[in-house]
């Protein structure tokens, strides 16, 4: 299955660089503040250890790589990537703030074409940034390449809720209410209605699942949040 986002990759960076500086306040009022739940259970599910070398793509403001970093300890390093200039930007204060300039590395790049050689990585996530990438199954293909044999690729992303009660009431917060409040809160309207239109057309959590097992992961699995409002995947790269 081919899974690609019609939208230009030079539009959706615009979409990013535009809604940076209330990206986080509009991700606590889209998910009603769980996001950071999510997150930090998935910490905790994660097999993270000292000394690891973690990629963190898609990272716009950096929550998650400055989690990774924390987890990683002192020995450890981690790079976010984000193909956003203006997202990285509010993700250097964030690092500098936290005091872990030592251990992360922030860098443009572009996720269906990492800068780095095979087996680099212990663990490579990405998180709420997988439905905005031209095609997500290049992109898995990528972080299977860059993660090292027996290390965790990991995604968190929003789903679609499977009970037609659930999903119908999903259906008109994404595709009305979400646009509205962007509108509000962040003055994008047209920004956050592309983010609602990438949510609703994303694929389901067991075809998600297909994907990993595509890009050559295996012991795939997955837990819903929310309802199924949200997921997370994991694969590992078999020896």
């Amino acid at each position: 299955m081919t899974l690609t986002n019609h939208t230009s990759e030079q539009s959706v960076q615009a979409i990013f660089d535009k809604i940076a500086p209330q990206y986080d306040q509009m991700n606590s009022v889209i998910s009603l503040g769980t996001h950071r739940v999510w997150r930090k259970r998935v910490m905790t599910m994660m097999a993270v250890r000292p000394g690891d070398f973690a990629l963190d793509l898609c990272c716009g403001t950096g929550d998650w790589t400055l989690a990774l970093a924390r987890a990683v300890g002192p020995a450890g390093r981690v790079v976010g990537l984000d193909f956003s200039p203006v997202m990285l930007q509010e993700a250097t204060v964030k690092v500098r703030t936290a005091k872990l300039n030592d251990r992360i590395t922030l860098r443009q790049g572009d996720a269906m074409h990492l800068p780095y050689p095979d087996n680099s990585f212990n663990v490579v996530t990405i998180g709420f940034g997988l439905r905005n990438v031209p095609d997500a199954n290049q992109v898995l293909r990528e972080m299977a390449r860059v993660v090292k044999p027996g290390g965790q690729v990991v995604c968190l992303e929003t789903s679609q809720p499977t009970n037609p009660v659930i999903h119908a009431g999903w259906q008109v917060y994404f595709g009305h209410l979400v646009p509205l409040m962007g509108s509000v809160v962040a003055h994008h309207y047209q920004a956050y209605n592309y983010l609602q239109r990438s949510t609703h057309d994303f694929v389901s959590v067991g075809q998600l699942a297909a994907m990993f097992t595509a890009a050559g992961l295996t012991h795939v699995s997955y837990t819903a949040f929310n309802l199924g409002a949200a997921a997370v995947h994991f694969g590992y790269k078999p020896y």
